[in-house]
Order: C-alpha cells, then sequence, then structure tokens
C-alpha cells in the first residue's frame, strides 16, 4: 500500500470521526454567525450558544444539531484525502531524506500548501452546508411548523447544487465565498499542522514522535485544533454570512466590504460570533481527527 493511499485511508477515517462529534458544534456556530443584527430595542435570536442549542431542539429536535451533515460526510474522505496527501507530498519534498523528521516550520509549510489545495473542494462544500444549517433560522420558535417549514428553501444539499447551479450563475455561484476560504485554510492549516508537530515533539522531549501515546495524540490535536480557530476565525465569520447572502439582493459586494459592515454595525465581536461553539467543537474533533489518522496509519505501517 503507497504513501498516498495510506494518507487517503487514514485521512478518512479522521474525518469522519471529527465530524460525527463536532458537527452540531458547527450547525450552532454558523446560526450564531448567521443570525441577522437585532433592530434598537430588540433582543437578537438567540443570546448565546446554549440558547441557540434550545431553541434549535424545541424547534428541530436533535436531527437540527445535525442539518447540512450530508453535504460534509459526502465529500470528507475526498476533503481529508487531499488534505493529508497533499500534506504528506509537501512533507517528502521538504524531507531533507528518506525517513528524516521534520522541523515544525516545514510542516507549517506543508500545512499551508495543504490548505491551499483544499479550499477548492472547502468552497463549495462549505456553502452547501451553511445554506442548510442557516435555513429556517428567521422562523422564531413561537411560529411553529407552518412558519418553519416555509422558510425552508432548501430540502437537502444536492437540492441547494441544484438551485445554486440553476440560478446563481452556474459553477462559480458553488464557490461564492471562496477568497476569505483561502484566509481561512491557508493559515489555519499552516498554523495547526505547524502546532502540532511542535506540541509532539515537546511531549516527546525530541523528534521523534513515533513512541507518543493516543493521549499525547490527542492533546496534541486537540490544542492545533483550537490554534487553526484562533487565528482565523474573522475569516470564517466573512465567509459564512458571504455564502449564506441574498444572490438578488446582496447586503455584501464581496469579502472586504463584508469585513467592513460586519466591524462597523457590530463591531470586532461581530467578527468573533460562534466563537465559544467553534472552540468547543474543535479541541475534541481535532482530538478524535488526528487521533484517529494516526492509529489508522501507523495500522498500515
Amino acid at each position: 500500500m503507497g504513501d498516498v493511499a495510506k494518507d487517503l485511508a487514514a485521512g478518512t477515517v479522521g474525518g469522519v470521526a471529527q465530524l460525527v462529534v463536532g458537527h452540531p458544534f458547527d450547525t450552532i456556530k454558523v446560526k450564531l454567525q448567521s443570525q441577522p443584527t437585532p433592530p434598537p430595542g430588540q433582543l437578537p435570536q438567540y443570546s448565546g450558544a446554549i440558547d441557540a442549542v434550545k431553541k434549535t431542539l424545541a424547534a428541530e429536535g436533535a436531527g437540527g444539531l445535525y442539518k447540512g451533515m450530508g453535504a460534509p460526510l459526502a465529500t470528507v474522505a475526498v476533503f481529508n484525502a487531499v488534505l493529508f496527501s497533499v500534506r504528506g507530498k509537501m512533507e517528502a519534498i521538504l524531507r531533507s531524506e528518506p525517513g528524516a523528521s521534520l522541523t515544525v516550520k516545514q510542516q507549517t509549510i506543508a500545512g499551508a500548501g495543504a490548505g491551499f489545495a483544499v479550499s477548492f473542494l472547502a468552497t463549495p462544500t462549505e456553502l452547501i452546508k451553511c445554506r442548510l444549517q442557516a435555513q429556517g433560522a428567521g422562523a422564531s420558535v413561537a411560529e411553529g411548523g407552518a412558519a418553519a417549514t416555509a422558510a425552508l428553501k432548501y430540502s437537502g444539499p444536492m437540492d441547494v447544487a441544484k438551485q445554486v447551479l440553476r440560478s446563481e450563475g452556474g459553477v462559480r455561484g458553488l464557490y461564492k465565498g471562496m477568497f476569505p476560504t483561502f484566509a481561512r485554510e491557508v493559515p489555519g492549516n499552516a498554523t495547526m499542522f505547524g502546532i502540532y508537530e511542535a506540541l509532539k515533539q515537546y511531549l516527546a522531549g525530541g523528534t521523534d514522535t513515533s513512541g507518543l501515546g493516543r493521549g499525547s495524540l490527542m492533546m496534541a490535536g486537540g490544542l492545533a485544533g483550537g490554534a487553526f480557530w484562533i487565528s482565523v476565525y474573522p475569516a470564517d465569520v466573512v465567509k459564512s454570512v458571504i455564502q449564506i447572502d441574498d444572490y438578488k439582493n446582496p447586503k455584501y459586494s464581496g469579502a472586504i466590504d463584508a469585513f467592513k459592515k460586519i466591524l462597523k454595525s457590530e463591531g470586532v465581536s461581530g467578527l468573533y460570533k460562534g466563537f465559544g461553539p467553534a472552540m468547543a467543537r474543535s479541541v475534541p474533533a481535532n482530538a478524535a481527527c488526528f487521533l484517529a489518522y494516526e492509529v489508522t496509519r501507523s495500522s498500515l505501517g
């Protein structure tokens, strides 16, 4: 079994583990990011993450927390295959000799390259996911069934793709939010893989990290995942609001415009909407992902 095939298999297992653990947190993050700014004197739809969870469960049941999971689940194999395979290829290019350990700087460069490659897949996947997670957010829980159903524009991931392709400029419509996706994935993955390697080397007391136990791998993966979000969170907020923006009557002309308008109307805190659930998701989800990846990769030799 070749290295690419091993990265593919291990990356897929890691991605599924990450998705199952993390998706409910991600749904709450998108709901908080996409809720409209309330008129003066009125309360926002969700007062915070706990309130968003309660209202989602009341209106939609537990399934509401897993809305939009079809698109990332269908592509998680390809997404993680690209991420870990490109990283593996870049590691091979950067390695001074076969089998040599990479420095933290080299892992950071490999992570940036993997982030760039994966952005082409992440953009349409995230657009579909965000549209499904955000829909129905305008109908209050009190309005219940009919209003909530009327607010549902899409029946599922394939329906989102069809509607966007048909009425939002074809394939180009699926790539709305590409620039902020690059701004999230490139520095985010550079940070995550660099810190993951740095923590592994610190815990191992040297560059040979092959003897690390599962607890150490989970800790390094969880903290590295948290570092991803700390480094790029505003880019993710901008990406979400652009991807759910109305095509016919857009609020934003582009990423820079969205950034400026959020900053003007909500201040810096507007760029960190949903940060709590993102961090709460990131640590356990990435701990699961990196552990599943490392265990699968080592079991394949």
